[in-house]
């Protein structure tokens, strides 16, 4: 029998889900079994990581651990060698902690995974996990067990290709579409949540497994492009008709995603507990801040000159390898990282900043991005800058951006050589906002809206829904008054040993002795990137 089933709804926010429960919008209600589970059940905001990134939030959700410890900060990491960076794309090789699928395995309770990203290649699960953020052609051997996916493949209307990560599609994400062409890139965003429903509940069904968790991230990426007719403070009836005729295609995706949650209850049956929550919520963003031109203009960030070859053509229109990294100190790995890296000389000669000045380098570097300034309003354009060691400490903490940037709207920056620095959009886009949601109802849980939770909580309160005791280690809690007094004296919370840490080994490019990869491989990977749908302006 299935005890616990946990929903992810990728960048899920209250803004949006509050209207779409109710009728304040004059649509209808359009979600009406969340709106049951709102009136019945458990609500609280969920706060994100300190950079509420779909990368690092998902995995502190699975871990219980903030990045410090499990070592994902973003999509990419890079290897510094000096003359050159390489960068690689993130997986579960990466992950330095021990995922909750991997620690209820080890305690003989049956798990299903689905659409979790960085949880790939997968690990052997006491069930099946398919990963998530995986092109077609990577799909089947990333999943386990080996069987998966002619399992899957069996059923009726199943599309590999329509459930993998589409490169191509979601390499519009970030560009200003006309509503005519955003109506049909919302419209071919629903048959993919289609397929992670139909498998969720035919293995829910099929499998009864005591654990199953599914990921729809169509709201994150729909929420990206279409933010102007989804944020009720946006919203105008007076708006044109292809503006509402992409509403009305938004407003299908979101009665579907009722439906999928609806099936995936039922089938759990009413001795089920049901978690639905989101890796981070929801905002508009106004304005662009190109973080790598400002340090260009500081002199601490130098671009690659094109010698007019078909390898520089392809280096200026990557965000990364038309850096002169011999002439670099600082710069922004990716967009949606609002990150800022040092880096630091590791010998006489070679590029970076020397050891005995990264202190004052970094002190000077954080005034001088504090007087970045809206070239309109005067405004400051960053209203926080988070250092490493306060916000990420942990074993991993090395790994860490040395800065982090919160822009005054929340936005994402630009990575480009782009003027101005800094611009006002034409069109209000959406954006991350750490604040996501948490929803929860079934036996045993109290009716009521908690105090806001951190998102490492979830790993805690799914292992002791599941029945096991939560690991010494884990960063979160069980939060007060989510479950009733009842189900707390009949179940009291219990304390587990520390998880296995230790990274899983993966093969990496030695500064010294080892090659790194071709230029094409290079490019290939920051292709990858630029498609993985945070794209900047």
């Amino acid at each position: 029998m299935v005890s616990t089933l946990l929903i992810g709804l990728d960048g899920a926010t209250f803004t949006v889900l509050d209207a779409l429960t109710s009728d304040r919008a004059g649509d209808g209600v359009v979600m009406p079994f969340l709106a049951r589970i709102l009136e019945g059940g458990h609500r609280a905001t969920l706060r994100s990581t300190a950079h509420p990134l779909t990368p690092p939030a998902w995995m502190s959700l699975m871990t219980g651990r903030t990045p410090g410890n499990h070592g994902i900060f973003d999509f990419v990491r890079f290897e510094d060698l000096g003359h050159d960076v390489y960068f690689t794309l993130n997986d579960f090789r990466d992950v330095a902690s021990e995922t909750i699928w991997e620690i209820a395995s080890r305690e003989d309770r049956s798990i299903v995974a689905l659409n979790f990203p960085m949880t790939g290649p997968a690990p052997k699960v006491n069930g099946s996990l398919v990963p998530g953020f995986v092109s077609w052609k990577h799909l089947r051997r990333n999943m386990w067990p080996q069987t998966l996916y002619d399992r899957i493949g069996a059923l009726e209307g199943f599309s590999g290709k329509e459930l993998s990560w589409d490169f191509q599609r979601e390499s519009q994400i970030g560009h200003a579409m006309p509503d005519e062409e955003l109506y049909a890139w919302v419209e071919d965003h629903l048959p993919r949540e289609r397929q992670w429903a139909n498998i969720a509940c035919h293995l829910l069904e099929e499998d009864q497994p005591d654990l199953l968790a599914v990921m729809f991230d169509g709201v994150d990426k729909i929420q990206h492009q279409a933010w102007h007719v989804l944020d009720p403070a946006l919203w105008s009836e007076d708006a044109a008709e292809p503006a509402h005729r992409v509403r009305r295609v938004v407003l299908q995706y979101f009665r579907e995603l009722d439906e999928h949650i609806a099936r995936l209850v039922a089938i759990a049956g009413p001795e089920a507990r049901v978690f639905i929550a989101s890796d981070h919520g929801f905002t508009g963003s106004h304005q662009i801040v190109r973080i790598n031109r400002y340090l260009a203009e500081l002199g601490h960030l130098k671009w690659r000159q094109s010698d007019g070859s078909k390898a520089s053509e392809r280096r200026a229109q990557s965000d990364f390898a038309n850096l002169d990294w011999s002439e670099t100190l600082a710069f922004c790995p990716t967009p949606s990282s609002n990150a800022i890296f040092i880096r630091k000389a590791d010998g006489a000669g070679r590029p970076g900043v020397p050891e005995s000045e990264y202190a004052a380098f970094r002190a000077r570097l954080v005034e001088d991005l504090k007087k970045l300034r809206h070239p309109e309003t005067g405004a400051p354009v960053i209203k926080n800058i988070l250092l490493r060691e306060d916000s990420f400490q942990g074993s991993q903490m090395h790994l860490a951006p040395d800065l982090t940037l919160e822009l005054s709207d929340n936005g994402f920056v630009s990575v480009r050589d782009v003027a101005p620095t800094v611009a006002e959009r034409d069109i209000v886009t959406g954006t991350h906002h750490p604040d996501g949601i948490f929803l929860a109802s079934g036996p045993g849980i109290a009716r009521a809206t908690g105090a806001r939770m951190a998102i490492t909580d979830i790993a805690s309160i799914v292992m002791h829904s599941v029945g096991l005791p939560v690991p010494s280690d884990f960063e979160g809690r069980v939060p007060e008054g989510l479950f009733t007094a009842d189900y707390s004296a009949a179940r009291p919370l219990r304390s587990a040993a520390a998880t296995t840490p230790g990274r899983r080994n993966r093969a990496r490019a030695d500064a010294g002795t080892t090659q790194g990869p071709s230029e094409d491989e290079r490019n290939a990977i920051l292709e990858q990137l630029k498609t993985l749908g945070y794209l900047d302006a």
